[in-house]
């Protein structure tokens, strides 16, 4: 599954290029502007976990995708240079991938707000299309972490907690001018995330999972050039 969003996503930008090559629009923005493009997202993890503490040594868990519209704003430093910052957040559930985890099916739920700021370099600034490339930082927040009620029921009242994660991010993309103002986007990152979830019951004490969600995240949308 990972691995298909994951062709899927960067079919979706060379399918947007090859369509781009054939539509005449006018010049990219320039230094100075904004852009702000109002997106549809994917956020995929590609995860990697440790075993649950020494409850479940062997066992890992699984993060599933999430959907959720996304915002985010680019002001062009220059003709070929901009930063972006993108604002959303999303809702992930855990579940046991393995053993008796497993059997119990959702462990819990979690919020992620991941701010992630890039510095793009635009190739084409006068192209018909306008291909970009660009990397950064993410600093993601967890929030309202929460057991589900089938752990609950399995081993007691149980408190969940997710650290903060703070890594680099990669990003590919493409916008292709509609008129003077709005343009179609297409775009994909690489989010460099790690966590560990912290358990704590009174049945099996203190549990840490290590976690590396490493997501892919790819959008399509819109924007106007302010």
């Amino acid at each position: 599954m990972k691995k298909l969003t994951y062709s899927i996503a960067t079919k979706s930008i060379a399918a947007a290029l090859a369509f781009g090559s054939i539509w005449a629009g006018p010049a990219q923005a320039k230094a100075g502007d904004l852009l702000v493009r109002a997106r549809a997202i994917l956020v995929a993890p590609n995860e990697k976990t440790s075993g649950i503490g020494t409850a479940f040594p062997n066992d890992h868990v699984t993060v599933d995708n999430a959907i959720t519209p996304e915002v985010d704003f680019t002001y062009m430093m220059s003709d070929n240079i901009g930063v972006e910052l993108i604002a959303a957040t999303t809702k992930h559930t855990v579940s046991g991938a393995s053993g008796t985890p497993a059997a119990i099916g959702k462990l819990a739920s979690t919020r992620v707000l991941p701010p992630t700021v890039t510095v793009q370099y635009h190739l084409a600034p006068e192209g018909a299309i306008r291909p970009y490339v660009g990397a950064g930082f993410n600093y993601t927040m967890f929030y309202d972490d929460k057991a589900s009620s089938g752990l609950t029921s399995a081993i007691g009242s149980t408190r969940v907690n997710l650290k903060d994660s703070a890594g680099y991010a990669l990003q590919a993309g493409v916008d292709i001018p509609v008129n003077d103002k709005m343009f179609v986007n297409f775009d994909i990152k690489y989010i460099d995330m790690d966590t560990t979830a912290t358990l704590t019951n009174a049945t099996v004490g203190v549990q840490k999972i290590k976690v590396h969600l490493d997501p892919i995240v790819a959008g399509v949308g819109v924007g106007m050039k302010f």
